[in-house]
């Protein structure tokens, strides 16, 4: 008569070991292989210009435009129309395409005043358009 058989209760690691080896051993022999990437460091004399200053639009509360060009201090906040807002600032980026714009806002100002003219910028595919936004005395921001 045959002894029924006893259930093992420990786990064989033995193969897991083995196969743990031959996977060090590939690694060991390709890693010599694989050549290391090359990061190209920027040098010393070749410092990255200092980014243009952007074109601020503001928007009054009784909804008028003004465009400010701040790279050219020589030029005078001026009064504007939607149309000529648009003009000027796709000119700006024909000649500079980093060109970036900010839109601000008095503090009585509508918030869909500044959405409009951020939608109108938008449209006329006007890139890098930001919102301008002005830290007050209580660590709060307002636009």
């Amino acid at each position: 008569m045959r002894r029924p058989r006893k259930a093992i209760n420990q786990m064989n690691v033995v193969p897991y070991i083995d196969v743990m080896l031959v996977l060090l051993v590939i690694f060991m022999v390709t890693a010599p292989l694989i050549a290391p990437g090359e990061i190209e460091l920027p040098n010393i004399g070749t410092a990255p210009s200092s980014p243009k200053q952007p074109m601020e639009v503001t928007v009054r509360a009784n909804g008028t435009l003004w465009l400010r060009n701040r790279a050219d201090p020589k030029v005078p906040i001026q009064q504007v129309s939607p149309e000529v807002l648009v003009e000027k600032i796709t000119e700006a980026q024909k000649s500079n395409a980093n060109q970036s714009v900010v839109i601000a806002g008095d503090k009585s100002v509508r918030y869909e005043s500044i959405i409009s003219v951020l939608d109108l910028l938008q449209k006329n595919k006007v890139n890098k358009v930001g919102l301008l936004v002005v830290p007050n005395q209580a660590g709060t921001a307002t636009p």
